[in-house]
């Protein structure tokens, strides 16, 4: 299983929505943000507005805003809303496979599947930035979880002189 680059910028791009402070933020600062190309972003928030996920805001300080609560809002509502879905293989997808009723992994694929699903129905965007807060302040070693951690770190704004 790969994530296509629409659910992944997709993702990215609401993250970074997510965790601005207040009031609409540009499309453009977010591919900016994210290096996300602003004509593929765009094409994703319009899509995005489409599903629900986002709702628009037009003028000088227009830009876009969650149609929800970050908690409201769940991966796999995104992920629907982008018209991306995640498969294993055509035996998983509607138009299925010849080999399917003889196939000794279809069912296993069906679980994986099935747990997949169930896992980014219950994973809301305030999930993603929770995440984000308890990998920053974790102190778990794990060689991949640190390396994470490096790239989080080098994402973070500088801290405000006061």
């Amino acid at each position: 299983m790969k994530l296509s680059a629409t659910t992944r910028y997709g993702l990215r791009a609401l993250y970074d929505l997510c965790s601005q402070e207040y009031g609409p933020v540009s499309v453009s600062k977010i591919a900016r943000r994210q290096n996300i190309p602003l004509n593929y972003l765009e094409q994703l928030f319009s899509k995005l507005r489409r599903g629900g996920i986002l709702r628009s805001v037009r003028g000088a300080q227009g830009g876009y805003l969650l149609a929800r609560s970050a908690a409201e809002i769940s991966i796999a509502e995104v992920i629907d809303a982008l018209g991306d879905p995640i498969t294993f293989g055509a035996c998983q997808r509607a138009e299925g496979c010849l080999n399917a009723p003889t196939c000794p992994t279809f069912r296993l694929w069906r679980r994986v599947k099935g747990s997949i699903d169930d896992i980014l129905a219950k994973t809301t965007l305030d999930d993603l930035l929770k995440d984000k807060i308890s990998l920053l302040e974790s102190d778990e070693t794990d060689s991949v979880r640190e390396e994470v951690k490096k790239r989080a770190l080098r994402c973070q704004p500088a801290p405000a002189e006061e």
